[in-house]
């Protein structure tokens, strides 16, 4: 599962309070790494009794999980139909990335503002995923490359130490991820990708704050163009 997936367990005062919400949240874990992983995709309807049964708990728990994924989106129930992980239209996709631009470029004006010792540690951990993302394109893995794409983005929202941000980023990337698995096969711009993650880490290691957030919320931006095929704004440089 993607380290983004994992939300933290509020306090409760009571023992059997802590059993049936652990319950349900490991029913819950399980069925959105089923959706992450492209086992169950955009569309398809979630059997209750099926998850029930191959969990070896009640339908309690899957219900309880299920709430809890339409809560954030990621699944819908239709009246007597049951309940289907969600298709994002275009429109949805477009706003969910003006958001991720938004998070992201903060999160890069955050990682650069870190104190010097943690501001290098963290430019290391930045640079060792470029070399990965680069080895991925070599080899032309797109979900390897995909995959260290979104860690490189992750280290620097974890690195702010900001909870607020990281649960709010983690449910906008499982969104986008769901649109994002139709075409995982496809190369989208990979070399130009991995070019402006080396100027993002050098703007970070360096400590350049505004060109840091800039050159992430560009970056975001240029990755919705070349997903959705758009021509590039002549008018936005990324220096």
């Amino acid at each position: 599962m993607l380290p983004w997936t994992a939300v933290p367990h509020a306090d409760r005062a009571m023992a059997d309070a802590v059993r049936r919400t652990s319950l349900g949240r490991l029913v819950r874990d399980d069925v959105l790494g089923m959706i992450l992983r492209g086992e169950i995709r955009a569309g398809e309807r979630i059997n209750e009794p099926d998850v029930a049964q191959r969990l070896g708990v009640s339908r309690v728990p899957v219900r309880e999980a299920l709430r809890e994924l339409q809560s954030s989106g990621l699944v819908e129930a239709r009246k007597h139909a049951g309940v289907f992980v969600r298709r994002l239209d275009a429109a949805e996709v477009r706003g969910l990335y003006e958001l991720r631009a938004l998070l992201d470029g903060f999160a890069g004006r955050r990682a650069a503002q870190l104190p010097a010792p943690a501001r290098t540690a963290l430019a290391a951990r930045l640079d060792a995923s470029i070399d990965a993302m680069q080895a991925a394109a070599d080899r032309g893995s797109v979900p390897d490359y995909y995959s260290e794409n979104l860690r490189f983005h992750w280290l620097m929202v974890e690195a702010t130490g900001n909870a607020a941000l990281s649960e709010s980023y983690r449910h906008v990337v499982q969104k986008l991820h769901l649109s994002r698995l139709t075409n995982l096969s496809q190369d989208l711009g990979m070399p130009a990708s991995i070019a402006e993650h080396r100027r993002i880490a050098a703007a970070q290691r360096a400590g350049d704050a505004a060109l840091c957030e800039r050159l992430l919320a560009g970056h975001v931006r240029d990755a919705h163009r070349r997903l959705a095929g758009d021509p590039p704004n002549p008018q936005e440089t990324h220096p």
